[in-house]
């Protein structure tokens, strides 16, 4: 495993860059946004708004539009979130039909 301080060549860029930089850029490649209907950036954490009223397969129930959902978490699917509603067990929502709050 090479240091920090190390230089170590990146393949992609055919350049000699030090392992902190080559790690830096790596995870910056990884991240993948997602915003909402109305293009906000969403975070782990946010707070959304349904947009729509969704039917929740599995669960027998309808979200109302303007149900107000906490805590969303990002799933590394620029299109899905996961989160948490009270008497919906592993509930994951497009993007597409919520807006930031």
């Amino acid at each position: 495993m090479p240091n920090d301080d190390d230089y170590v060549y990146d393949e992609e860029s055919g350049e000699w860059m030090t392992a902190a930089d080559l790690q830096a850029k790596q995870t910056v490649a990884k991240t993948v946004e997602v915003r909402d209907a109305v293009g906000n950036l969403l975070a782990d954490g946010d707070q959304v708004t349904l947009i729509k009223d969704l039917d929740v397969k599995g669960a027998g129930q309808t979200l109302k539009q303007g149900t107000l959902i906490k805590s969303i978490r990002l799933t590394g699917d620029p299109q899905e979130i996961d989160c948490k509603y009270p008497g919906i067990k592993g509930l994951v929502l497009r993007a597409e039909f919520v807006r930031k709050r």
